[in-house]
């Protein structure tokens, strides 16, 4: 019995397809016995335990910038998602899987190896391995096989992945370990210095998420966020303390890391061939993942780069339908990694 799976191993979300449908979409978090090591839960149920851990547990995010930094852990939660995912829990027969597995374009040799590892642990007997750039194009509804050049701007939970494709292939990379992990410590940083409030990282990524902004002026088209208000412990008394936040004041805190990003999408134009640089003029530019969901981005980049940035259809899962798409195809497409 062999299920077909298609996976978005994120750093902060792991997001699993199933027959064109998404199966599991949840935290990339296990939490596990401190004195056993056995797992307790993973994904929404391990959020829930974080930062809240007595002696006994700990939570455990096993990918770090997009790749496994824990393999013991993420072995536990590969294996774990693909059993929530499938619906496969008898302990008489362990099913096969084909799996389609987005990775980033900088992984190394030996961090490919542990993405593979844990996969064939956990029971894939038919392993696919795509570059993360790749499966967003395919999301997007991109023709990657096409002479005309693409580009993409995928802003992952710990990697930004730039790239521009013709002809099944990247032809110019840069893969940044700067992405969303990187703007919420920016955020908690800056509550603390500014405001005197200590909140905890899961806090931070929700105030991302309802007043994150990369620009001080909002364009006419973008909804202005109220101001969002926290409650935390001020780091001088502990006394409890209330605050409002602005978006203005998210985008001054985070501008240093969207910078760093714009570096990154100029080093990938400036090694772009002339001719695929021109079709990128006339199409854009395209953006994915979680920070593609941060307002006024595209309109920053538009501005700094003069190249219009498009914002992908529901960017987030941009990777789980690349690697879906890859997965009704494998012996047409000659970049996917066996």
């Amino acid at each position: 019995m062999k299920h077909e799976l298609a996976i978005d191993l994120g750093t902060a979300n792991t997001v699993i397809y199933q027959n064109d449908k998404v199966v599991l979409d949840e935290p990339s978090i296990v939490a596990i016995q401190s004195r056993t090591g056995n797992l307790m839960a993973i994904g929404h149920q391990a959020q829930l335990m974080e930062g809240r851990e007595n002696p006994g547990i700990v939570t455990i995010r096993p990918l770090v910038s997009g790749v496994i930094a824990d393999f013991n852990a993420a072995e536990l939660m590969i294996k774990g998602f693909i059993q929530k995912a499938s619906g496969a829990h008898s302990k008489l027969f362990t099913p096969s899987y084909k799996l389609v597995i987005g990775i980033p374009k900088g992984s190394t040799p030996v961090e490919i190896k542990a993405v593979r590892d844990s996969s064939e642990h956990a029971g894939g007997r038919e392993v696919y391995l795509v570059y993360e750039p790749m499966a967003s194009a395919l999301g997007i509804g991109l023709n990657v096989l096409d002479p005309q050049g693409n580009m993409i701007v995928d802003i992952g939970g710990g990697t930004t992945e730039i790239a521009v494709i013709s002809l099944g292939g990247i032809v110019a990379s840069n893969s940044i370990r700067v992405a969303g992990n990187e703007i919420t410590k920016d955020i908690a940083e800056y509550l603390s210095r500014q405001h005197g409030v200590k909140v905890g990282l899961p806090t931070a990524e929700q105030i991302k998420f309802k007043v994150g902004s990369v620009l001080q002026e909002l364009p006419a088209d973008v909804e202005v966020p109220e101001p969002y208000v926290i409650r935390g412990k001020n780091i001088v008394t502990a006394h409890p303390v209330e605050s409002e936040v602005t978006y203005q004041e998210i985008a001054h805190c985070i501008d240093g890391t969207v910078h760093k990003i714009e570096e990154g999408i100029q080093q990938v134009l400036n090694q772009t061939p002339p001719e695929l640089y021109s079709d990128i003029v006339e199409n854009g530019i395209w953006l994915a993942g979680g920070g593609a969901l941060l307002r006024g981005i595209a309109q920053r980049f538009t501005d700094a780069t003069g190249i219009t940035f498009h914002v992908a259809e529901d960017p987030l899962k941009a990777v789980g339908r690349g690697a879906c798409a890859a997965l009704k195809h494998v012996s047409h497409y000659p970049f996917l990694m066996r």
